[in-house]
């Protein structure tokens, strides 16, 4: 599963390095596939079993809501298929990099089934707000947390 936050940074041809977890884990449970998207201000990388998944789920949501018919546009319009290099690169295409503002500094962050990749600029100021209201965020969880 991924899990944690790594600092990188994204070379100059749009290429990020996976954490060394984060490959073992394509590696060992995996392949080297990802599906990446936009979401939330930052791109979502979906190892490409996970990215079956949930597009089973997707696919099972109401047509005819018209805001499911934008989600979809969005989310798995800006899908794309990504390959991890021997080197553990990813190639980030220029749109996506676009979306999440990827210039030089990012945060990955794992999420279980997939990881996040961020802006360390965008993150950052998400994440204050979540140490301000934190208790505020967990309690409509209940027993789900711990």
């Amino acid at each position: 599963m991924f899990r944690g936050r790594y600092e990188h940074i994204i070379d100059a041809k749009g290429r990020i390095k996976l954490p060394s977890r984060y490959w073992e884990v394509l590696q060992n449970k995996y392949d080297q596939n990802l599906i990446i998207t936009n979401f939330d201000g930052c791109l979502c990388a979906f190892p490409l079993k996970e990215w079956d998944l949930l597009e089973k789920r997707i696919l099972a949501l109401p047509a005819m809501k018209r805001e499911v018919r934008y989600f979809k546009r969005f989310f798995l319009g800006g899908a794309v298929d990504c390959w991890v290099d021997k080197q553990r690169r990813v190639l980030i295409p220029q749109a996506l990099r676009g979306y999440a503002k990827l210039k030089r500094d990012i945060a990955l962050v794992g999420v279980i089934n997939r990881f996040e990749i961020w802006a360390r600029e965008r993150l950052d100021p998400q994440m204050e707000v979540v140490h301000k209201k934190f208790e505020e965020i967990v309690e409509p969880l209940g027993d789900l947390v711990f």
